[in-house]
């Protein structure tokens, strides 16, 4: 799969449309995530959590996928307020 082919109408390429459709899965065990990282998208974890996070505060994400991008959104709030 060529993960960097541009973007769609909603201006995300997809790169960020797959992080997000594999954020909407969830994982049986342990390194099953990296591993489907590593392997469907081709990129290293630590890159694909960068991607991630920017996509968090991109209103084109939103817009293609709020169920998801409000949920981690929680998510990383959260994990903030513990610190």
């Amino acid at each position: 799969m060529d993960v960097d082919d541009g973007g769609d109408a909603g201006g995300l390429t997809a790169t960020h449309r797959a992080v997000l459709a594999l954020e909407r899965r969830s994982w049986s065990g342990p390194g099953a995530k990296e591993r489907a990282i590593r392997e469907r998208l081709g990129l290293a974890p630590v890159r694909y959590y960068q991607l991630l996070n920017a996509l968090l505060d991109d209103p084109r994400a939103l817009a293609h996928d709020p169920v998801t991008v409000n949920r981690l959104r929680r998510v990383r709030e959260a994990r903030r307020a513990e610190r």
